[in-house]
Protein backbone atom coordinates (compact mmCIF):
# COMPACT_ATOMS: atom_id res chain seq x y z
CA UNK A 1 0.00 0.00 0.00
CA UNK A 2 1.48 3.27 -0.83
CA UNK A 3 2.18 6.05 1.48
CA UNK A 4 -1.11 8.71 0.10
CA UNK A 5 -3.73 5.14 0.21
CA UNK A 6 -2.23 4.46 3.81
CA UNK A 7 -2.69 8.43 5.01
CA UNK A 8 -6.10 9.07 2.89
CA UNK A 9 -8.95 9.02 5.18
CA UNK A 10 -12.31 7.88 3.58
CA UNK A 11 -14.00 10.75 5.39
CA UNK A 12 -12.72 13.96 6.74
CA UNK A 13 -15.33 15.87 8.96
CA UNK A 14 -15.25 19.76 10.10
CA UNK A 15 -14.84 19.94 13.23
CA UNK A 16 -15.41 17.22 16.33
CA UNK A 17 -16.38 13.63 16.25
CA UNK A 18 -19.67 14.67 17.34
CA UNK A 19 -20.80 16.13 13.65
CA UNK A 20 -20.58 12.57 12.93
CA UNK A 21 -24.07 11.57 12.58
CA UNK A 22 -26.43 8.55 12.38
CA UNK A 23 -27.24 9.53 8.74
CA UNK A 24 -23.48 9.99 7.55
CA UNK A 25 -22.91 6.67 9.14
CA UNK A 26 -25.87 5.07 7.72
CA UNK A 27 -24.99 6.73 4.21
CA UNK A 28 -21.47 4.55 4.03
CA UNK A 29 -23.23 1.42 5.07
CA UNK A 30 -21.50 1.36 8.49
CA UNK A 31 -22.65 -1.10 11.43
CA UNK A 32 -19.82 -0.10 13.63
CA UNK A 33 -17.26 2.07 14.94
CA UNK A 34 -13.70 1.85 16.91
CA UNK A 35 -13.16 5.42 18.40
CA UNK A 36 -9.72 6.16 19.46
CA UNK A 37 -10.27 8.61 22.86
CA UNK A 38 -7.73 11.44 23.78
CA UNK A 39 -8.05 14.37 21.18
CA UNK A 40 -10.85 12.46 19.79
CA UNK A 41 -13.96 12.54 22.26
CA UNK A 42 -12.54 14.13 25.17
CA UNK A 43 -9.57 16.79 25.24
CA UNK A 44 -6.27 15.41 26.68
CA UNK A 45 -6.76 16.87 29.93
CA UNK A 46 -10.35 16.05 31.15
CA UNK A 47 -10.57 12.44 32.26
CA UNK A 48 -14.65 12.67 32.19
CA UNK A 49 -17.04 12.51 29.28
CA UNK A 50 -19.14 15.57 28.49
CA UNK A 51 -22.90 16.25 28.53
CA UNK A 52 -22.42 16.17 24.98
CA UNK A 53 -20.24 13.58 24.22
CA UNK A 54 -22.77 11.20 26.06
CA UNK A 55 -25.73 12.20 23.68
CA UNK A 56 -24.09 11.72 20.97
CA UNK A 57 -23.06 8.56 22.09
CA UNK A 58 -26.72 7.44 23.03
CA UNK A 59 -27.91 8.94 19.52
CA UNK A 60 -25.20 6.95 17.78
CA UNK A 61 -25.34 3.78 19.70
CA UNK A 62 -28.91 3.09 18.76
CA UNK A 63 -28.11 1.59 15.13
CA UNK A 64 -23.98 1.29 15.43
CA UNK A 65 -21.69 -0.74 17.42
CA UNK A 66 -18.98 1.17 19.48
CA UNK A 67 -15.81 0.30 20.77
CA UNK A 68 -13.05 2.79 22.37
CA UNK A 69 -9.25 1.93 21.43
CA UNK A 70 -6.74 4.39 23.15
CA UNK A 71 -2.74 4.18 22.76
CA UNK A 72 -3.12 6.03 26.06
CA UNK A 73 -2.00 3.70 29.14
CA UNK A 74 -4.01 5.03 31.69
CA UNK A 75 -6.27 2.73 33.26
CA UNK A 76 -7.94 5.42 35.26
CA UNK A 77 -8.42 7.74 33.48
CA UNK A 78 -9.22 5.45 29.74
CA UNK A 79 -11.38 2.91 31.94
CA UNK A 80 -13.40 5.53 33.78
CA UNK A 81 -14.52 7.57 29.97
CA UNK A 82 -15.50 3.90 28.67
CA UNK A 83 -17.60 3.36 31.83
CA UNK A 84 -18.79 6.59 31.73
CA UNK A 85 -20.33 6.03 28.67
CA UNK A 86 -20.95 2.68 28.68
CA UNK A 87 -18.72 1.49 25.98
CA UNK A 88 -16.13 -1.57 26.16
CA UNK A 89 -12.95 -0.48 25.53
CA UNK A 90 -8.82 -0.99 24.97
CA UNK A 91 -6.11 0.82 26.25
CA UNK A 92 -2.40 0.81 25.25
CA UNK A 93 -2.81 -0.34 21.50
CA UNK A 94 -0.15 1.29 20.38
CA UNK A 95 -1.61 2.77 16.89
CA UNK A 96 -1.06 2.36 14.46
CA UNK A 97 -0.63 -1.29 15.42
CA UNK A 98 -3.28 -3.18 14.74
CA UNK A 99 -3.98 -5.67 16.97
CA UNK A 100 -6.39 -4.01 19.68
CA UNK A 101 -8.24 -2.70 16.69
CA UNK A 102 -8.52 -6.20 14.94
CA UNK A 103 -9.57 -7.81 18.84
CA UNK A 104 -12.24 -4.86 19.09
CA UNK A 105 -13.43 -6.24 15.30
CA UNK A 106 -13.69 -9.89 16.75
CA UNK A 107 -15.51 -8.51 19.70
CA UNK A 108 -17.85 -6.55 17.90
CA UNK A 109 -18.51 -9.51 15.41
CA UNK A 110 -18.63 -7.15 12.21
CA UNK A 111 -16.46 -7.53 8.77
CA UNK A 112 -14.16 -4.70 8.79
CA UNK A 113 -15.59 -3.07 5.87
CA UNK A 114 -18.80 -2.41 7.85
CA UNK A 115 -16.85 -0.31 10.50
CA UNK A 116 -14.90 3.02 10.76
CA UNK A 117 -12.12 3.54 12.69
CA UNK A 118 -12.69 7.20 13.77
CA UNK A 119 -9.94 9.46 15.13
CA UNK A 120 -7.77 12.84 15.03
CA UNK A 121 -4.92 11.19 14.30
CA UNK A 122 -3.31 10.32 10.62
CA UNK A 123 -0.32 8.53 11.45
CA UNK A 124 -2.00 6.68 14.17
CA UNK A 125 -5.69 5.87 13.62
CA UNK A 126 -5.89 6.57 9.96
CA UNK A 127 -3.05 4.91 9.02
CA UNK A 128 -4.30 1.88 11.61
CA UNK A 129 -7.57 1.44 10.24
CA UNK A 130 -6.45 1.88 6.52
CA UNK A 131 -3.97 -1.07 7.02
CA UNK A 132 -7.25 -3.56 7.98
CA UNK A 133 -9.29 -2.07 5.24
CA UNK A 134 -11.60 -0.24 7.59
CA UNK A 135 -13.14 3.15 6.88
CA UNK A 136 -11.56 5.86 8.53
CA UNK A 137 -12.69 9.30 9.51
CA UNK A 138 -10.59 12.02 10.30
CA UNK A 139 -11.72 14.88 12.80
CA UNK A 140 -10.34 17.72 14.41
CA UNK A 141 -9.33 17.70 17.58
CA UNK A 142 -10.99 18.38 20.78
CA UNK A 143 -8.72 20.27 23.16
CA UNK A 144 -8.78 22.08 26.35
CA UNK A 145 -10.59 24.88 26.08
CA UNK A 146 -7.29 26.69 28.20
CA UNK A 147 -5.02 25.11 25.94
CA UNK A 148 -7.26 26.37 22.62
CA UNK A 149 -5.10 28.91 21.38
CA UNK A 150 -2.11 27.12 21.24
CA UNK A 151 -1.46 25.23 17.70
CA UNK A 152 -1.41 21.38 17.20
CA UNK A 153 2.24 20.90 16.22
CA UNK A 154 2.05 16.76 15.52
CA UNK A 155 -1.16 17.41 13.87
CA UNK A 156 -0.35 20.20 11.57
CA UNK A 157 2.55 18.49 10.76
CA UNK A 158 1.24 15.27 9.80
CA UNK A 159 -1.61 17.01 7.41
CA UNK A 160 1.75 18.96 5.84
CA UNK A 161 3.61 15.30 5.38
CA UNK A 162 0.56 13.35 4.42
CA UNK A 163 0.02 16.10 1.69
CA UNK A 164 3.52 15.70 0.46
CA UNK A 165 3.08 12.35 0.04
CA UNK A 166 -0.43 12.60 -2.22
CA UNK A 167 -3.07 12.21 0.43
CA UNK A 168 -5.68 14.78 -0.10
CA UNK A 169 -6.57 16.14 3.70
CA UNK A 170 -9.43 18.69 2.55
CA UNK A 171 -12.68 18.90 4.95
CA UNK A 172 -16.06 17.31 3.90
CA UNK A 173 -13.96 15.57 0.93
CA UNK A 174 -14.34 12.36 0.99
CA UNK A 175 -13.74 8.90 -1.68
CA UNK A 176 -15.78 6.44 -3.35
CA UNK A 177 -15.98 2.93 -0.86
CA UNK A 178 -12.75 0.85 -0.85
CA UNK A 179 -13.14 -2.53 -2.46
Amino acid sequence: MTWNKLLQPDLILEGSVLNLTPEMIQQYGLKGLVLDVDETLVPFTVGVASPELQEWVEQIRVSTELFLVSNNLSEARIGGIARSLNLPYYLGAAKPSRRKIRAALTAMNLPVQQVGMVGDRLFTDVIAGNRLGMFTVLVDPIVDPDAALRSHPVRNFEVWLSEILGATITPKKTKIHKT
